[in-house]
């Protein structure tokens, strides 16, 4: 019997990447119910009919909710009845959250905000929000509104009664909605050239699977406040897209620099520098607990931490660096690429 056994766990956002392998790894165990919460109704569809086929015999445990995080009441009203919530819906894009900030604003703040107001209420009994590299040192509005998240995760946390809130942190999650890889593998059978942004440029690398690892690890490990790290290895983006030109028949001397994208920057960080002060080694992961001291201005002229880590800072210049091919094997066990190669290319992600 699992810990999920005939509980609801419910997916804000969960017509997405993440939402269909936690449905891949969990429909046909024990569990209750996985309740979709989203706000668009044709993915929902779509979903629906996919699962119908694909698990026929325990499709019924999938319950869809229309609705948006952005909005408290829609958020109160999927909650009667769960158990634990997965926050996954957010927008992502770092481009368009350049160009549109405040719609970063009203998903990723204010709706954790009300995501964790209407758990709260509801006596939800976890919830885990999972956050992005981008929120460490950011530099971009959804970097930026994803560290807010956090920071309203960590301050929720401290008056949340039975409701024990994390958060997680990746890196790049390969073949997720949106990524690159699809992009490329999309040039090389259209005959174009495969397109990067600055082949020196790093990036923590990670497959769904590990990231729902990485969120089952923090809900049954995490501590209320908690921020969760995966140790991943990195690689540059040009090795990336070599390892991607190997696998599907591209020219590595089609590859073509386009430049970085607004907002992007040069390596990404899962810790910074005053994370790793307090940081704990927990094997695979990183645990960084949350500062409980009370508001109290006076103590802290007088008093203060004295003891620290000696590691510095966790970015994707300093963890493992995978060469092409190592970085080959790591896309080649993904469940998306081997449909690709197989030819079966309507695999939904």
């Amino acid at each position: 019997m699992s810990i999920f056994a005939g509980k609801t766990l419910m997916i804000t956002g969960g017509t997405g990447s993440f939402g269909n392998a936690v449905l891949n790894r969990f429909l046909r165990t024990d569990i209750g119910e996985i309740r979709i919460f989203s706000r668009d109704e044709k993915k929902q569809d779509d979903m629906r009919h996919e699962y119908q086929v694909k698990y026929s015999d325990v499709a019924h445990k999938i319950k869809f909710f229309i609705g948006d995080v952005r909005n408290l009441q829609s958020c109160k009203n999927a909650m009667p009845g769960v158990d634990y919530i997965f926050h996954a819906a957010a927008l992502k894009q770092v481009p368009s959250c350049e160009f549109f900030p405040m719609e970063a604003v009203k998903t990723n703040v204010i709706g954790t905000d009300n995501v964790l107001t209407a758990a709260i209420e509801a006596g939800v009994g976890a919830v885990i929000c999972l956050s992005t590299d981008k929120a460490a040192y950011p530099i971009n509005a959804m970097g930026i509104t994803k560290a807010v998240e956090e920071k309203i995760a960590v301050a929720k946390s401290r008056y949340s009664g039975k409701t024990k809130i994390c958060c997680t942190r990746y890196g790049n999650v390969m073949c997720s909605r949106g990524s690159v890889i699809p992009l490329w593998i999309e040039q090389i059978r259209n005959g174009n050239p495969v397109t990067l942004t600055e082949p020196t440029m790093t990036r923590f690398i990670m497959s769904l699977e590990e990231a729902v690892d990485l969120v089952l690890f923090a809900f049954e490990h995490g501590q209320n406040g908690d921020i969760l790290v995966q140790k991943a290895p990195a690689c540059t983006i040009q090795t990336q897209a070599e390892a991607v030109c190997e696998l599907f028949g591209g020219k590595k001397e089609d590859i073509k620099v386009i430049g970085i994208r607004h907002g992007e920057k040069m390596y990404e960080t899962l810790l910074t520098n005053e994370e790793c002060a307090k940081a704990e080694d927990m094997g695979n992961f990183y645990r960084v607990p949350a500062d409980n001291r009370g508001l109290n201005y006076d103590k802290f002229f007088k008093e203060g931490e004295t003891e620290r880590n000696t590691l510095t800072e966790f970015n994707s210049n300093n963890t493992r660096i995978l060469n092409v091919a190592e970085t080959k094997a790591k896309i080649a066990a993904l469940d998306y690429i081997k449909k690709e190669l197989s030819g079966e290319s309507n695999f939904v992600q």
